[in-house]
C-alpha cells in the first residue's frame, strides 16, 4: 500500500502528465514549434547565446518587462489596437507630413545634424573615438526636432540622462534578468536587481516628455504648429466635442513610441555601418568615389542624391539586410480565424514576425549570409529593389517612421563617408562581429579612427 508522500508524488507525476498532454492537444493544427512542458514553458529549449535561429524564443520575453506597466498596453502607438492604435497612427502618419517627410522640413533637420555630426567627430582629429555617441546624440536630436521642435546641446545633463536611460532600455531587453523576470515578475518585483531601474528610465522619459508638453502650453498656441506636440495640442483641442482617443496620456505614450523606436534602430544601424566600412575597406573607398564623382567634396547633400549614386545607395540597403537589427517584428494578433499554410490560427492568436527568415532567405539572396551590395545591383550597375527587404516589417504595421529612417540613414552615412576614412586604430587588427542581443542586434562596443577624407 502507498504512503502518504509515495501517494503525492503519483498524484503530481499525474497531474504534469495530464497538463503535458493537455498542452500537446492545444497545440494540434498549429505550425511546428518548440513542445512546452508544464511549469517551464519551453524555458528548458532556450540557448542563452544568440543565435537567429532561437531568437523566436527569446523574443517572446523581449516586451514584456515594459508593459507590465500597463501604461504601454493602452496608449501610444506601437502596442495598441483597435480604435486607438487606428487614430493614433493616421495622425502620427499625417503629422510626419506636416512637418515635411518626404519634403524638405525634416530633412533640413536631419541635414542640420549631420553637419553637427560630423563637427563632433572632426573635433577628435583622427584619434580613437567610440562612434556611439555622437551619432546617438545627433540621431535623438532629429527625434527631439520632430517632437518637440528643438535641438538639445551635447551638453545638456538632461539630454544626456534622457539617451542613457533609452539606451538602458533596449540593452536590458533580451538580458538574464530580463528573462528572470517575465519568468517570475511577482517575485523579481521584491528582489534587487537591473530590472528595478527599467521603470525608472522610462518614468523619466515621459517626466521629459510632460515638461516639454507644459513648455508647449505655457507659451501658447502658434498660429502654424511647428513641431508633433504643437499639432497634438491642436487636435485635443478639436477633440472635445466627442469621443476621441486624442488626450495627453496618448500624446506622452505617442513620443515615447518616437524615442525608444526610432532613436535606437537608426543609432544601431549606423554602429554597424562604420563597422562594416572597417570590415571592408573596398567597399569603403567605392562609396567615397562615387560621392567624389558626383557630389564633390563641400556639396550638401539631400534625400534625392539617392537616385545618382546607385552604389552608395545599394551599400546602405545592405547594411540594413545583413546587420538585421530587428529580426522579428512587434508581435501581432489575429483578428479573426485564418489559415496560413494549410495551419489554422484561431482568433486572438499572437504572431512574431520572423523579418530574419526573408533578410536571409537563400532563395531570394545569392550570398544571404555575406555583406554583398551587389545583392541591390543590376548587372550594369544600377540599383534595384527587392520584394525580400523587409527591414521595417510589412502590412499595417508596418514602421511609422520608415521614410523618416530611411532619410536619416542615407543622409548620415554619406555625409560621414563624404568627410571621412574610417580606419581601426592602429594596433588593433581583430573586429568583433557577434552581436549583443537586446531589443535589437548592437554591435560590440569598437572605437575607429576617422580620417579627414
Amino acid at each position: 500500500m502507498l504512503g502518504i508522500g509515495e501517494f503525492i508524488a503519483a498524484l503530481v507525476v499525474s497531474l504534469v502528465i495530464v497538463q503535458y498532454l493537455k498542452l500537446r492537444w492545444a497545440a494540434r493544427g498549429l505550425p511546428p514549434g518548440p513542445t512546452p512542458l508544464p511549469i517551464i514553458g519551453s524555458l528548458w529549449q532556450m540557448n542563452f547565446k544568440f543565435q537567429h535561429e532561437n531568437l523566436i524564443m527569446v523574443f517572446n520575453f523581449i516586451f514584456s518587462c515594459i508593459t507590465n506597466s500597463c501604461i504601454l498596453m493602452i496608449s501610444g502607438i506601437i502596442f495598441t489596437s483597435g480604435p486607438t492604435w487606428k487614430q493614433q497612427r493616421r495622425f502620427g502618419l499625417a503629422v510626419l507630413r506636416s512637418l515635411g517627410l518626404g519634403k524638405k522640413g525634416l530633412e533640413h533637420r536631419i541635414q542640420e545634424e549631420a553637419r553637427h555630426l560630423v563637427e563632433a567627430i572632426l573635433s577628435e582629429k583622427g584619434q580613437p573615438l567610440d562612434p556611439f555617441f555622437p551619432i546617438i546624440h545627433s540621431v535623438s536630436n532629429v527625434i527631439c526636432a520632430m517632437a518637440f521642435g528643438r535641438r538639445f546641446s551635447n551638453d545638456d545633463e538632461t539630454f544626456c540622462q534622457l539617451i542613457e536611460n533609452n539606451n538602458f532600455m533596449f540593452r536590458f531587453g533580451g538580458s538574464i534578468y530580463h528573462n528572470l523576470y517575465d519568468v517570475s515578475p511577482r517575485l523579481m518585483h521584491y528582489l534587487p536587481g537591473p530590472h528595478q531601474k527599467i521603470f525608472a528610465c522610462h518614468d523619466f522619459l515621459r517626466s521629459f516628455t510632460r515638461q516639454e508638453i507644459q513648455h508647449h502650453k505655457d507659451s501658447g498656441t502658434p498660429e502654424e504648429p511647428q513641431d508633433f506636440i504643437d499639432f497634438y495640442l491642436a487636435q485635443m483641442a478639436k477633440s472635445n466635442d466627442g469621443p476621441s482617443t486624442f488626450d495627453e496620456g496618448n500624446m506622452v505614450q505617442s513620443i515615447c513610441d518616437f524615442f525608444l523606436a526610432g532613436t535606437e534602430t537608426t543609432t544601431t544601424t549606423l554602429r554597424w555601418a562604420l563597422l562594416f566600412m572597417l570590415i571592408y575597406p573596398d567597399v569603403q573607398e567605392k562609396v567615397q568615389k562615387e560621392l567624389d564623382d558626383v557630389l564633390g567634396l563641400s556639396r550638401l547633400i539631400c534625400y534625392e542624391d539617392r537616385k545618382k549614386l546607385p552604389y552608395t545607395n545599394a551599400v546602405i540597403h545592405e547594411i540594413q539586410r545583413y546587420s538585421n537589427i530587428v529580426s522579428v517584428g512587434v508581435p501581432r494578433q489575429c483578428i479573426k480565424d485564418t489559415t496560413v499554410l494549410g495551419f489554422l490560427l484561431k482568433k486572438d492568436t499572437i504572431i512574431i514576425p520572423n523579418l530574419s527568415s526573408v533578410l536571409l532567405d537563400p532563395e531570394q539572396w545569392e550570398t544571404p549570409r555575406q555583406f554583398n551590395p551587389n545583392h541591390f545591383l543590376d548587372k550594369d550597375g544600377h540599383f534595384v529593389s527587392s520584394e525580400a527587404f523587409l527591414p521595417f516589417s510589412v502590412g499595417h504595421r508596418v514602421c511609422l517612421g520608415e521614410q523618416l529612417a530611411r532619410i536619416e540613414l542615407f543622409i548620415f552615412f554619406t555625409s560621414l563617408l563624404q568627410a571621412f576614412t574610417f580606419q581601426l586604430p592602429e594596433g588593433m587588427k581583430a573586429i568583433n562581429t557577434e552581436y549583443i542581443l537586446g531589443m535589437t542586434l548592437q554591435p560590440h562596443p569598437y572605437k575607429v579612427c576617422a580620417v579627414p577624407h
